[in-house]
């Protein structure tokens, strides 16, 4: 049964009334008297945890509705042999001809550690279901590669410019500053295990199988590594780069600028609207808030001056929940609001870093190594690139 408009409708009504349910209780726990503000406190804290299930189910049912409207790849001969190649490889260990498929469909030499590379197909699904188990990917840059690393030139400025009369001397300009910069890449592996005898079941789905035992394994990995990783066999991840609380004009190219909120642990909607501002206009386009749902828990309890909640569900097909204005990216690997936590994030993040996948998945048979099941040693190369330091804020809770 596929998802229809009227169930998302159905959702987002359940939301404003769960929203207008909160506000009622957090306004009398606000105003409430001691005695009654633990049963509130509980009250509300509830409610703040169906509106995120909600909110959730809503972003999802929206998600899925679009995937099952988007037209299958385009296929063609050579893809075609080299799919069913690909499938004889991974049930009866036959590589007759692989490849050479493999090569007129994809491109790709054989591994000389062995292996084969997945279908164009199966690689592009395997990308699209990791795209929606990653917020990262979601809401990066994406470059796709054929080679085993990336490097890129950015210009940082520094072209001389002047204001001079029609018939005066043009002065010489300086050269504009070129910066290489290097994505940091690294393998990542999963080892799923299947018996003879599945495989050689015909209504045995192997490429669903495969694509979904190692989209799980891959997607962990990748979620955390994207965020904190440390750049050691490993993309570097957005938050693992350098702070300072220095300006755009006055900090160097690769270190993200960091606002303080004034007290450790805490934080308040001002030090949010510190961070919108300090990002300049033209990020502005496209941004969002990044931070984990405790910490959206959290903010959603924030009013303005006139009593309004600064966040507000999204009602309507396509509308996401906002706050100040903008969007939210809940990503469960941000910190969680303590003392000295990066915890919120506010940029434009297609702008500041770029997930870099290389070309192909690729698959090694083993029937060997774990009898009597057969082992799919299966590895993808990827990583990480900072593109733009100044496209991002952080709030560091902290004095």
């Amino acid at each position: 049964m596929g998802i229809e408009k009227k169930d998302i409708e159905e959702v987002a009504a359940d939301l404003k009334g769960a929203f207008e349910e909160f506000k009622k209780k957090n306004d009398k726990e606000l105003d409430g008297i001691k005695a009654e503000k633990g049963k509130l406190s509980e009250q509300v804290d509830k409610i703040n945890e169906k509106m995120s299930e909600l909110d959730n189910l809503k972003t999802e049912l929206e998600k899925e509705l679009k995937a099952a409207k988007r037209p299958g790849l385009a296929k063609g001969k050579e893809v075609d042999e080299h799919k069913a190649a690909f499938n004889q490889f991974i049930r009866k260990g036959s590589d007759e001809n692989l490849a050479e498929l493999q090569q007129k469909a994809v491109q790709l030499a054989v591994d000389e550690d062995g292996g084969y590379a997945a279908p164009e197909e199966l690689d592009k699904n395997l990308l699209e279901i990791l795209r929606k188990d990653n917020v990262m990917r979601e809401e990066c840059g994406s470059i796709l590669i054929s080679a085993s690393g990336y490097k890129k030139l950015v210009n940082l400025g520094g072209a001389g410019s002047g204001w001079v009369g029609e018939t005066d001397a043009r002065p010489e300009t300086n050269t504009p500053t070129l910066k290489e910069i290097i994505a940091t890449m690294g393998e990542l592996y999963a080892k799923p295990k299947a018996t003879q005898q599945s495989l050689d079941d015909m209504f045995f789905d192997v490429e669903q199988w495969l694509s979904s035992e190692v989209v799980i394994e891959f997607a962990e990995q990748e979620s955390a590594a994207f965020l904190l990783g440390n750049g050691t066999n490993k993309p570097k991840g957005l938050l693992a780069h350098s702070l300072a609380t220095t300006s755009d004009k006055n900090r160097p190219f690769g270190t993200l600028q960091n606002f303080k909120s004034g007290t450790a642990g805490s934080f308040t909607a001002d030090n949010l609207i510190d961070l919108i501002y300090g990002l300049r206009k033209g990020y502005r386009n496209g941004a969002k808030f990044m931070m984990n749902g405790l910490t959206q828990m959290y903010v959603r309890k924030f009013k303005d001056d006139q009593g309004n909640y600064l966040w507000q569900p999204g009602l309507q097909m396509d509308q996401p929940s906002t706050l100040l204005g903008y969007g939210i990216a809940e990503n469960e690997d941000m910190p969680d609001v303590a003392a000295d936590a990066n915890a919120v994030m506010f940029g434009n993040f297609k702008r500041t870093y770029s997930v870099v996948d290389r070309m192909g998945t690729r698959v090694l048979r083993d029937p060997y190594s774990a009898k009597p099941y057969v082992e799919f040693y299966t590895t993808k190369r990827v990583g990480g690139l900072l593109t733009d330091s100044n496209a991002t804020k952080i709030l560091t809770l902290s004095a």
